[in-house]
């Protein structure tokens, strides 16, 4: 366990910071004072682009990176350490990184509850594993806070928190 994990916080706390340059990477969602970065194009995609190349921003170029739903797409081995490694880069000294992603725990637990029948254990084998719907919906790392924690202390982070829910973009 990572010994840098503090305590459960709430979001508002963490989202108090005096910079305005912020990336949302997987997002599609427009909202004001974000530029949104994605592998497929959309109307409020900003930056196309795929999250293991992030060499077109600068060093401390980002106050918050909002990494959703993204980084169980990477393999554990080199793509997620190189990864968070560059978004650490891209972050100024005290930005922060948010990361959502399919909780392995939560969905262990659900796929084996014998109350749970076979389309619900079907979507939740589709949280597990992407959606498969085009080439980049394939998930291959499952994710729970203590592997998240532990390829973020890797990767140069030395604080991070678990927050109930982020409820930033829909």
């Amino acid at each position: 366990m990572n010994n840098n994990v503090k305590p459960e916080i709430p979001l508002e706390e963490l989202l108090k910071t005096s910079g305005k340059y912020k990336l949302h990477i997987g997002g599609k969602e427009s909202r004001e004072g974000w530029k949104i970065m994605n592998a497929i194009n959309s109307p409020n995609v900003d930056i196309l682009g795929d999250i293991r190349d992030l060499s077109q921003f600068n060093d401390k170029e980002f106050d918050i990176v909002y990494a959703s739903h993204i980084i169980e797409h990477l393999g554990y081995q080199y793509d997620l350490p190189d990864v968070l490694k560059n978004v650490c880069r891209i972050l100024k000294k005290g930005g922060k990184l948010f990361i959502s992603v399919p909780d392995l725990d939560v969905l262990c637990g659900l796929f084996s509850h014998e109350k749970v029948g076979t389309e619900d254990k079907f979507q939740i084998m589709r949280m597990m594993f992407g959606g498969q719907t085009d080439e980049f919906d394939f998930h291959f790392v499952g994710l729970n806070a203590d592997f998240i924690f532990h390829f973020l202390n890797n990767a140069g982070f030395d604080e991070t928190y678990r927050v109930p829910e982020f409820n930033i973009f829909d």
